[in-house]
Parts: structure tokens; sequence; C-alpha cells
């Protein structure tokens, strides 16, 4: 079998008290294109583990001082940003020992005497989770950044992505979308739902702050950050391409405010011509706007937003989408409770507002 090796070091730190199965191990490593050090025991381990350096560690089971399911406890009780994915060698027969590091937040474990493929398989293993948790934190992280220059928009990010899974959760038992929202279809969509508002770092603070109605002018250069957003998570998709979550993350930037009747921006598609992560993402955006206080408007009650989600079906929203909103309402209602802002002014009945939109509530495009 032909291994294909690493484009880029990783570092991993080896340990084991038994300086030549670690350093067999090692060479391992080194033919495999990683860099890797040595570490005795769990004592020595940790300093290393301390520096943030390395993100995979492989370490025997049985060492003096700290065990290697005593270092797995040490690791996952620290308090890291980032993760680090824990191996266990084991030399002894029977699952005792494995069932226990497992407990004690081991990732993974391997044999003696190892085999070579396996050990690659299994650290591929361990890159690709590392990779899944650092692409959610960028993403999530160049999200928050854009949605910072709005400073009342509070939790929005955090909703929305949980409004979106909800939603995908219910289609994916709908026969028409079964063949399209399965489980990655679900977790794309909860990473890349945050993106959707990223074109507004290119909006002038005149405009996205102004607390008042906007003119027609203003409210044209609002509708780019559509564009400004689709554009930027384009060029990124194309500069990586095996990062294929990017293409969704475009396709919501681009499509969110567009309208099932073609009445919306940047484009005025309609229908299905709208992708179904757009849809998606259009309904789960306006009940967040429409229930958050904004400084152009006070909070809608839960009831109130449920009723003009239900008037757009057709109009402004996918009817299939309007459909699975009405059978998750309580769970929207659950979910703005529970990751809540600051306490809202809520409103029991449609009040006229200072609308940054031409016309009705229900619009808010450039919320």
């Amino acid at each position: 079998m032909t291994l294909k090796l690493p484009t880029k070091s990783t570092h991993i730190l080896v340990v084991d008290d038994d300086p030549i199965a670690a350093e067999t191990l090692c060479h391992a490593l080194t033919q495999f294109g990683y860099s890797s050090v040595m570490a005795s025991d769990g004592v020595e381990a940790i300093q290393h583990v301390r520096t943030g350096k390395y993100r995979i560690v492989i370490s025997d089971i049985e060492m003096p001082r700290m065990n290697g399911i005593d270092l797995c406890r040490e690791i996952r009780s620290r308090n890291s940003c980032d993760y680090t994915y824990v191996i266990l060698l084991t030399g002894r027969c029977g699952t005792e020992n494995v069932v226990e590091g497992l407990n004690a937040g081991a990732d993974d474990y391997i044999s003696k005497p190892f085999s070579p493929s396996e050990l690659l398989m299994r650290i591929r293993a361990g890159e690709r989770l590392l990779l899944q948790e650092s692409r959610e934190l960028m993403i999530f992280a160049l999200a928050k950044l854009a949605d910072s220059r709005d400073n009342e928009t509070g939790s929005h990010l955090e909703r929305i992505r949980e409004y979106c899974r909800a939603l995908c959760i219910e289609l994916s038992s709908w026969p028409e979308y079964q063949e399209i929202i399965d489980g990655i279809y679900i977790q794309s969509i909860y990473e890349t739902s945050p993106l959707h508002d990223i074109g507004k770092v290119g909006i002038p603070d005149r405009i996205l702050l102004k607390p008042g109605r906007l003119t027609r002018e203003e409210f044209a250069i609002m509708t780019q950050h559509a564009k400004i957003g689709a554009n930027t998570l384009q060029s990124v998709a194309e500069a990586h391409p095996e990062a294929t979550v990017l293409n969704m993350a475009y396709q919501i930037a681009l499509t969110h405010h567009e309208r099932w009747d073609g009445t919306g921006y940047p484009n005025g598609l309609s229908g299905q011509e709208i992708p179904l992560c757009g849809r998606i993402v259009a309904v789960a955006d306006v009940y967040d706007a429409l229930t958050s206080h904004r400084v152009y408007k006070t909070a809608f009650s839960h009831e109130k937003a449920v009723q003009l989600i239900r008037e757009g079906s057709g109009s402004h929203f996918d009817p299939d989408m309007v459909r699975a909103f009405l059978k998750l309402e309580a769970e929207f209602a659950r979910i703005k409770q529970t990751l809540t802002d600051a306490p809202e002014s809520q409103n029991s009945e449609l009040q006229r507002m200072p609308t940054r939109n031409a016309n009705s509530a229900l619009s808010l495009q450039n919320t």
C-alpha cells in the first residue's frame, strides 16, 4: 500500500519510559514526515504539552511517576483553547486498560508492537478531528469579528446556527430532503451560517449603525453586504478547494436575503433558484431579527414573529421552510430563551417603528 505523506509538519509528542521503544516510534514518525519529541513519563510530557506546540500525544500506558492514563486525565483537566488528541500505546492483552484510558479522556489506542501503516492512519484520524475543530473556531471567530461592528446583536450568531440546525434536522426526515440533508450538510450549515452577514465589514458605520430609517441610497449601499461577503468567501474557497464547506458559506452569504417571490437581493432569485441553505438561513435570520432589540426597533414577541413568518410563506419564504419552522416554533422559543441577550422590551402588538427597510417589518432585509 502506498501511503501519502503529510504536506505540512505536525508536531507529535511521544511519551514512553523505554528509550528504544520511543526512538522506534519517533523514527517511524520521521519517515512519515512528522516532527516529534520524546518524554520519558507523564510529568515530563505535561511540560511539553503546556507549550501548546504538540496537539497530538502518543503515550505508553505503563510509566513511572505519571502513567499514560493519569497523563490523559491531566491533559483533559487543563483549561486550554486547543484540543489535544491523545493516542495510548498498550502491550497488554484484553480491554481493561483501553477502557480505562478512554474513560480518562484518550481518543484512540494502538497495540504494541504497532504497524507503521496503522500508526499513520490513527494519526490522520486525529489530524482530521483537530482540523475540524480549528476550522470551526476560525469560521466562528471571523463571523464574530464581523458581527462585533454591530454592538447590539449579542448572541445573534449562536442562535442563528442553532435555528439552522433545528430546521435541517426536521427537514432531513422529509422524503423530499432525505437525499440532500444528511449529517454532513447539517454540520456544514451549523458551521457556516454565522458567516451570513460577514460582508457587513464593508459597509460604512454611518449606514450600518444608523439608528433610524435608511434612505433609498443608503439602503442600496447596505444591500451590497451580500455580494461583499460572497466575493470574499468565494476567493477563499478558490484558494482552498479542499475546504468544500466554504462553498456553502458563499451561497449563504450571497442568497440569504433573496425572497421566494423574486423580490429580494442581490440577484432577484426566486423559488428553487435560491440554494436550500439560503432559504433555511432566511427563516432563521428573520426570526432572530424580529425577536431581537435593535437600535431602530424594539423586539417583537415570539407569537408576533411566528405570525409574520407564517404570513411570509410563498412570498418572502419557501413554504416548506415555513412549515418546518411552524413545527419547531417551540424549539425556536427555547433557543431564544437559552441564548438570550440582555433584557429586551418585548412588543405584544406590532407597532409602527423606524424600520430601515422600505415597506414592512417582515422585510428586515438589512438586519
